[in-house]
């Protein structure tokens, strides 16, 4: 049997980098950097060029300002996530064969970074799931990146804010840091709430991944 192929990121040799982690197929991350990038700066202008061809191919007036309010619509977005510390984000797209015509999954996988009070590890992956969050199905895990916790919380848009009253199905993977002053918050959200086993699974398979140290430079 041969091994399946693994395509490593440019993004793993970053010398910044404070995770490690594998995305599994299905998964487009988007370049929050250059999509959020300041006016006038170098990233700025090659995401003006990359947007100039779609925006070149627009059939109209009308629908080339509809793509231009997309994007706008899209960047005020990541803005908020980044915000609330947010710095990995892709855009999931699956096939739900099961049971019936297929048809296509959309879900959203975020890496968001917490401050939290210093304690042991396992203290914080506990704390995490605790009190008001609504937290259900926790599940407590010991995994090569340390402890941590897997939950699921489900919620609705809330009135006025013009987006379908559907439910959303979120499910967390809380990973404190060694530093035991943070943790890193996996989050996997999508509406095809049926489906919550099969996106459990899919994060449960991610943060398998995770390490907090280079595994590059371990192999080396």
């Amino acid at each position: 049997m041969r091994p399946a192929a693994v395509t490593v990121h440019e993004s793993a040799k970053d010398p910044h980098a404070e995770l490690w982690f594998a995305e599994p197929a299905g998964f487009t991350a988007l370049p929050m950097d250059a999509l959020l990038a300041e006016w006038g700066t170098p990233e700025a202008d090659r995401l003006r060029a990359a947007a100039s061809p779609l925006l070149a191919s627009a059939p109209s007036e009308m629908a080339r300002q509809e793509i231009i309010a997309l994007l706008a619509s899209g960047q005020r977005m990541l803005a908020t996530l980044r915000e609330f510390g947010t710095v990995h984000c892709s855009v999931g797209l699956h096939r739900d064969d099961v049971g019936g015509a297929a048809q296509p999954l959309l879900s959203l996988f975020t890496i968001t970074w917490r401050d939290t009070a210093t304690a042991p590890r396992a203290v914080t992956a506990a704390r995490a799931v605790t009190g008001s969050g609504g937290h259900r199905h926790v599940e407590y895990l010991e995994m090569s990146c340390g402890p941590l916790t897997i939950s699921e919380v489900s919620r609705r848009p809330e009135p006025g804010r013009g987006l379908p009253r559907l439910p959303l199905l979120q499910i967390h993977a809380h990973l404190p840091h060694p530093d035991c002053k943070r943790l890193a918050v996996f989050t996997v959200s999508a509406v095809a709430v049926s489906r919550r086993e099969e996106y459990r699974a899919l994060l449960r398979g991610i943060v398998e991944t995770v390490r907090f140290e280079d595994p590059l430079g371990e192999a080396a």
